[in-house]
């Protein structure tokens, strides 16, 4: 029966992404303030900090924005076996999650392997960043209107076919400027190791000088991908 394991030697080659996505978590997110709560945004980055940190799958960076994770490989586990990244990632993802927010219902996150070339690799981050600030402005833009009183399906109604242009004259006349709102809601969070300097001792002879230490940062202030900075940013972590 072994041969009928017909998609288990599916195998993929270095670089990828693999991107999980909570699977309904409308429902969830329904415990949560809107239209962004902070301690549901802060439970996702230290999901992508386990995956980096605890889970020995050995992603370089990650890259979040509501529920959704982006996890970078330049050395993939499993010999690639996509069968396997896939089930790996989204289990350990949704544990995490679990264990992180206990009172919540049992979740579910969806997996895709991404395979990728390193040239690419900012501007796959660009097209998902301008998902995070499309997921952005519909979200204030519902709150507002929510807010005033609009059902879910006159809330459909009313912003099918507006432009971005419409969402922020929505927000604005209800005094929110959606060009100010903090930076990890318009832009993401990347959660990725960096090398930080700490001051040495020697025991032995008691001299001092400097160490360095790879520590794992959850970075809510970044910048645009499209930018230099951004791609200095992705190229400096990934060492390209």
């Amino acid at each position: 029966m072994k041969e009928r394991e017909v998609y288990a030697s599916l195998r993929v080659l270095s670089p990828i992404i693999i991107r999980i996505d909570g699977r309904s978590f409308h429902t969830l997110t329904d415990r949560f303030i809107r239209p962004f709560d902070e301690h549901f945004a802060t439970v996702m980055a230290e999901v992508s900090r386990d995956l980096l940190e605890r889970s020995d799958l050995g992603p370089r960076f990650a890259y979040t924005f509501s529920d959704e994770i982006n996890l970078y490989f330049d050395e993939i586990p499993f010999s690639g076996r996509i069968e396997k990244l896939d089930s790996v990632v989204a289990s350990y993802a949704a544990s995490a999650f679990t264990l992180r927010c206990p009172n919540s219902h049992p979740i579910a996150f969806d997996s895709r392997v991404i395979p990728i070339t390193e040239d690419i690799v900012c501007s796959y981050l660009l097209w998902r960043q301008q998902e995070a600030w499309r997921n952005h402005n519909n979200a204030y833009s519902q709150h507002v209107l929510r807010e005033n009183g609009l059902l879910p399906d006159e809330i459909s109604l009313y912003l099918h076919g507006k432009c971005r242009k419409d969402l922020h004259e929505i927000c604005f006349t209800h005094g929110i400027n959606l060009a100010k709102t903090p930076a990890w809601q318009r832009r993401g969070v990347l959660i990725y190791k960096k090398t930080i300097e700490k001051e040495a001792y020697d025991p032995r002879n008691g001299a001092r000088g400097v160490t360095y230490r790879k520590k794992v940062v959850i970075d809510r202030d970044i910048p645009l991908f499209s930018t230099q900075e951004g791609e200095e940013l992705i190229h400096g972590i990934c060492g390209l």
